[in-house]
């Protein structure tokens, strides 16, 4: 989600910041803290994602901050990073319980329209964590290919900008993968920590850039299907085990980049 201050969609809503840190952040993570919680993942083919989000209505209510966005969606774009050797992508099929990965994060289609973010995300343990810096008066060309030049200039100081410095030297980090997507959020009823949300439309880009020249085509990723991630800091509510329930709802561990380094095969040794 968009920063402290917030961010403008492209039609104009407002994004709220992210939860508050925590003593065990603070312990574990001692670096500026978006959000530190559990994650749940499941993807759903578009004949059950509706049965789903029908069922949800009873319970849950959209984010108010996409009031104002076409079909209650707002955009998200990400450009990730990764080393030669995709250390990245291993460390998450392999399933390691501690690893983080650098993105480059915008709500924008075209240059200029909303806030960048250098967000820094990985798990820790059975918990996830995102910390961000904005990137301050950054500018990115369509087709530009100095995203990390960018960010080492603009990023905001902090342990976030001093590790992504650390990280780049040592794995020789460089963007890879650009993700696209649309985010349906929903906010629950009674507990105002459990979000939902659902990410469709789904596309990879192989580049470098942030906004990819008009050459450098996408290529969908689980095209029909959408991603419904369960978000919550304590536990999950009683009526939301029974929607799993009912509809046979399993868990997958999926990450968005993963499936699109897949779909365009940037590595021999990567699983189809």
């Amino acid at each position: 989600m968009p920063g402290a201050r917030g961010a403008r969609c492209r039609q104009g809503c407002w994004r709220r910041p992210g939860l508050p840190v925590t003593p065990l952040a603070a312990a574990a993570l001692p670096t500026r803290l978006d959000f530190l919680r559990f994650e749940f993942k499941y993807v759903l083919p578009a004949d059950l994602r509706r049965e789903v989000e029908r069922e949800l209505g009873y319970f849950m209510q959209l984010d108010p901050f996409v009031g104002g966005c076409a079909d209650k969606k707002y955009f998200v774009r990400s450009l990730y990073f990764d080393s030669p050797g995709y250390e990245h992508y291993f460390e998450k099929i392999d399933g390691m319980l501690q690893r983080a990965k650098f993105r480059v994060r915008t709500y924008a289609r075209s240059p200029g329209e909303a806030a960048t973010f250098l967000e820094l995300k990985g798990r820790h343990d059975a918990l996830v964590f995102k910390h961000r810096a904005e990137l301050r008066g950054a500018t990115f060309a369509r087709g530009s290919r100095d995203v990390a030049e960018t960010v080492l200039a603009c990023a905001t100081e902090g342990p976030v900008l001093q590790r992504f410095r650390f990280e780049r030297e040592r794995r020789r980090l460089r963007p890879v993968m650009l993700i696209d997507y649309e985010r349906r959020p929903y906010v629950s009823r009674y507990d105002h920590e459990f979000r939902l949300t659902f990410d469709d439309t789904l596309r990879a880009t192989r580049t470098e850039s942030l906004f990819p020249a008009p050459w450098e085509n996408a290529r969908d990723v689980l095209l029909g299907a959408t991603i419904m991630e369960v978000k919550f800091r304590y536990h999950v509510p009683s009526w939301f085990h029974r929607i799993l329930q009912s509809y046979d709802l399993r868990r997958q561990s999926i990450s968005k980049v993963c499936e699109g380094m897949e779909v365009w095969q940037l590595h021999p040794d990567m699983e189809f």
